[in-house]
């Protein structure tokens, strides 16, 4: 093969790789964005309550950096066959559906999924409190993410009133025994508590309202939420007083600046796991099978998803 035509295919190559990787930029930054409906008042407000944060570059550079670690540690877990479950707990708007997405951006779904669970039917009701959770907690070779957890029940369910004053006691006596079954099982357990101040959570609120991208965010339990802020205060120093055990600990994440936030987090849970490069057979494209008495078939047009972009 001639120089020229070793090089001209080796700049297509690299044309097509920056193509692909602008992609991936244009992908994140739609995932940045804080909603272009947004109005400019409430943009300029939420401006003004915060302190400069960090600059897009540098916060995407350390982002992909920590999702490059993301990756070799999944392949760690899958090749180890450890069990890692993740409890993301904290205020409505605090934070915790942001890191998740970014942890989960690039990494396989089959060895890493989110688990968020609705409010319990009847018959759930009726089971062990615990019972509905522990169809999802991890197998061997996979990492489970909990937005929300069985924490439902000293949190949002003590202070709605959705669990008896004896119910609470119960799960608050039961929970630390139960956390450490799973860690006796082999189970990593890491818990995570987003936090965020009552004028931050008031601001995001207001972008939820104001944002049609966002308004689903908001349901009338959120709105509770607001009112019983000191409800829900109470609640959450009880529960850290009486299951914050030295095999699974709760980390607080300070949420009010959301990119360092999510940095952090990431970063802490990287260093929860004593994973390791794990090495592979370097991979080769095989050629592709010519068959010259082959002719593919022509397509009825209706078939195609019409061109409109």
């Amino acid at each position: 093969m001639h120089k020229r035509t070793k090089k001209s295919i080796k700049q297509g190559v690299l044309d097509w790789l920056d193509e692909e990787l602008q992609d991936t930029f244009d992908e994140d930054y739609e995932l940045e964005l804080s909603g272009s409906e947004l109005s400019i008042e409430l943009k300029k407000i939420y401006r003004e309550q915060h302190p400069p944060t960090l600059e897009g570059s540098k916060y995407f550079e350390s982002l992909l950096r920590l999702q490059a670690e993301l990756i070799k540690m999944m392949n760690w877990v899958e090749h180890t066959g450890e069990k890692i479950a993740v409890i993301f707990e904290g205020r409505d708007s605090a934070g915790k559906g942001g890191v998740i997405k970014r942890i989960t951006q690039r990494l396989n779904p089959r060895i890493c999924r989110v688990v968020a669970l609705n409010k319990p039917t009847n018959k759930e009701k009726s089971q062990w409190y615990f019972q509905r959770y522990v169809p999802h907690l991890p197998s061997a070779g996979e990492i489970v993410l909990f937005d929300r957890s069985w924490y439902n029940r000293s949190g949002v369910d003590r202070v709605m009133g959705f669990a008896s004053p004896e119910q609470v006691e119960q799960f608050l006596k039961d929970v630390p025994e139960f956390e450490r079954m799973l860690v006796r099982s082999g189970i990593r357990l890491i818990k995570y508590w987003f936090s965020i101040t009552d004028e931050e959570q008031h601001l995001r609120f207001l972008m939820r309202i104001h944002d049609p991208l966002k308004q689903w965010k908001l349901s009338d339990m959120d709105i509770q939420s607001r009112i019983r802020w000191e409800d829900y205060t109470k609640a959450k120093e009880e529960t850290f007083a009486r299951t914050n055990i030295p095999q699974a600990p709760w980390y607080i994440v300070e949420g009010n600046d959301k990119k360092r936030a999510r940095l952090n987090c990431i970063h802490h849970f990287l260093d929860q796991i004593p994973y390791e490069e794990v090495p592979y057979e370097p991979l080769t494209l095989p050629d592709r099978k010519h068959n010259p008495d082959y002719e593919r078939a022509v397509l009825p047009a209706e078939l195609y998803v019409p061109k409109r972009y």
